[in-house]
């Protein structure tokens, strides 16, 4: 099992949401913490190492790296801007 590193903006994010939808994410990435092969994510174009994962309508940004499952961003589906705070991380 990985380890489980969350980002101040992830958390601040799953703080505003409704609790359903946080219970919802919060057992996807449990289960991706416990199997990250079990559940179907895909690499995040043009942004090596991030990966995504669905979760309803939010979508969870993460990489592994040393044993560490680092979330590190959660937003919209519909919603470009979890693009443009990648985009502002990298620099």
């Amino acid at each position: 099992m990985l380890k489980l590193r969350l980002s101040k903006e992830a958390d601040r994010f799953l703080q505003k949401i409704p609790a359903k939808h946080g219970k919802q994410i919060a057992e996807r990435i449990l289960a991706l913490q416990e199997n990250p092969s079990a559940l179907a994510t895909e690499d995040v174009k043009g942004y090596p190492p991030f990966r995504r994962l669905k979760s309803g309508e939010y979508r969870v940004i993460y990489f592994i790296a040393d044993e560490t499952l680092n979330v590190t961003l959660i937003g919209k589906r519909n919603d470009d801007e979890i693009y443009r705070q990648i985009e502002r991380m990298r620099r």
